[in-house]
């Protein structure tokens, strides 16, 4: 049965006492002042926090997790208000057993917190979740999924506003589909004149920007971002460099982790620079100042 069958006016049905839900959040880059208020708010208060290293680290930056001293072997911390907050490790091969585990933590009553970066709808987690639960028929665990920045996001205030008109992300894994389907939603992108934001270019991006050549003059303007919004706590450190389609390739040293991500600009895109900067501008259609 579906939410919307459970309840006629289309709204979430309140789930019984005696048990929790699940939180799949999105913390965006992962530094406090890009995580939002909603976001600390359910890892707060959670009484388990699923997180890999990286995002616990992210998130004690302020307090929004225990000290990683405050922490047992067992992984079980105190904090200031005397409550007591499991801490589990997540780790690429673990997912599957993380959910399940994750499931039987809502039916004894827990609060999960299930920490994603950026967005967990936008390549992150919720997917892992709702195919879990469809493969666990985990129809009576309550989801919620709280939003966070994506690297899109990111990336495109990092360099000014290329993203004011239409776009679209690609990812450039490989893992569950081939190149075939890759590529062709690349050359549509690419035909169609969205702005791209390739993500995972860490995967044979040079392949990306071959293809978009064939569509996309050279001189196309295109962005390499890494670790938007993290400052120097990333694996890379916060930098971007604006190029062109034809010079991208020439940039592999810059290309260098899953914190990189590339915006490839349409015939619209351009540079606009003040006194202080160079920023990359994709304009909504041409319009005038007065047209707003």
């Amino acid at each position: 049965m579906t939410g919307r069958d459970a309840a006629d006016d289309g709204r979430a049905v309140e789930p019984p006492d005696g048990v929790g839900t699940l939180y799949v959040v999105g913390i965006g880059p992962g530094l406090p002042a890009h995580t939002t208020r909603r976001a600390r708010e359910v890892i707060e208060s959670a009484d388990c926090v699923i997180a890999s290293n990286l995002y616990q680290a992210f998130l004690r930056e302020d307090g929004v997790l225990p000290p990683a001293d405050a922490v047992t072997d067992g992984g079980v911390a105190v904090r200031e208000d005397g409550r007591e907050q499991e801490i589990v490790r997540s780790t690429m091969g673990r997912q599957v057993e993380l959910a399940r585990e994750a499931f039987e933590r809502v039916r004894d009553g827990q609060d999960v917190a299930h920490v994603s970066g950026g967005d967990p709808s936008v390549y992150g987690k919720s997917d892992l979740v709702f195919t879990m639960a469809e493969r666990e028929g985990a129809t009576d665990v309550p989801i919620e999924v709280v939003p966070g920045l994506t690297a899109a996001l990111g990336v495109a205030a990092n360099v000014g506003a290329p993203l004011c008109n239409d776009f679209c992300t690609v990812s450039l894994s490989d893992k569950w589909r081939g190149w075939d389907e890759i590529e062709e939603k690349l050359r549509a992108a690419a035909i169609s004149g969205f702005v791209v934001v390739l993500y995972n270019c860490w995967r044979n991006y040079e392949r990306a920007i071959e293809i978009v050549r064939e569509e996309r003059t050279d001189d196309a303007l295109v962005a390499i971002v890494n670790d938007a919004g993290r400052a120097d706590a990333g694996r890379n450190g916060e930098r971007y460099t604006v190029t062109t389609l034809g010079e991208a390739t020439a940039h592999d040293d810059e290309v260098s982790g899953m914190g990189t991500s590339l915006v490839i600009g349409n015939h619209e895109t351009t540079t606009w620079r003040n006194d202080f900067r160079e920023y990359l501008v994709t304009p909504r259609g041409g319009r005038d100042v007065e047209d707003f």
